[in-house]
């Protein structure tokens, strides 16, 4: 059965902690939905209301355009062990860029990844819990280094570069805030 919760207690931030995915809904006012997974160690619990996450240069940056429109985020996790459950927080987010007044507080907790972009904070409204009777078992393996790679490569001015043409704006045409940097 579905448990709905106003907080993180300490058993769903345990929880949070064992996983090595998690997946990350927004959605513009008009326009297409994305859904993104997210892997690596870039996922913090704050306290009991407030999380968030280190986010890298990719191919889009949907979230972060989405989240400057209206705020709203779904972060979801699964167990692919033995124990099943799924955990979505949903809330209102906030993108903190590189010279944001939180950016220091913020990126002191996550290890210096190449081809970081900014922090995703998310703000949580509820919490809810669910059986994942049907989500698979699956073994961790280990990390890819792709995506650190292609980032260590083409080095921090291309990275930027990449992100004012790839980046500057969302599939459905909405600003980023990456054009700049």
């Amino acid at each position: 059965m579905a448990k709905f919760y106003s907080e993180l207690d300490e058993s769903l931030r345990r929880f949070i902690a064992e996983q090595k995915v998690f997946f990350t809904a927004t959605a513009p006012v008009q326009g297409r939905i994305n859904i993104s997974p997210k892997g690596m160690d870039t996922f913090r619990c704050l306290d009991a209301r407030t999380v968030c996450y280190l986010d890298l240069t990719g191919s889009g940056s949907e979230a972060s355009a989405h989240l400057m429109e209206n705020g709203r985020m779904t972060i979801m996790f699964c167990s692919f062990s033995e124990k099943p459950l799924i955990l979505r927080l949903y809330g209102k987010g906030n993108v903190i860029r590189p010279g944001d007044q939180r950016w220091a507080e913020l990126s002191s907790g996550f290890a210096s990844l190449p081809g970081q972009r900014h922090i995703l904070l998310l703000n949580i409204d509820s919490a809810q819990t669910s059986c994942g009777y049907a989500v698979p078992l699956l073994e961790f393996k280990e990390e890819r280094k792709m995506l650190c790679d292609w980032a260590d490569k083409k080095g921090l001015a291309g990275v930027q570069q990449y992100r004012r043409e790839k980046n500057a704006r969302s599939i459905d045409g909405l600003p980023t805030g990456l054009a700049e940097g």
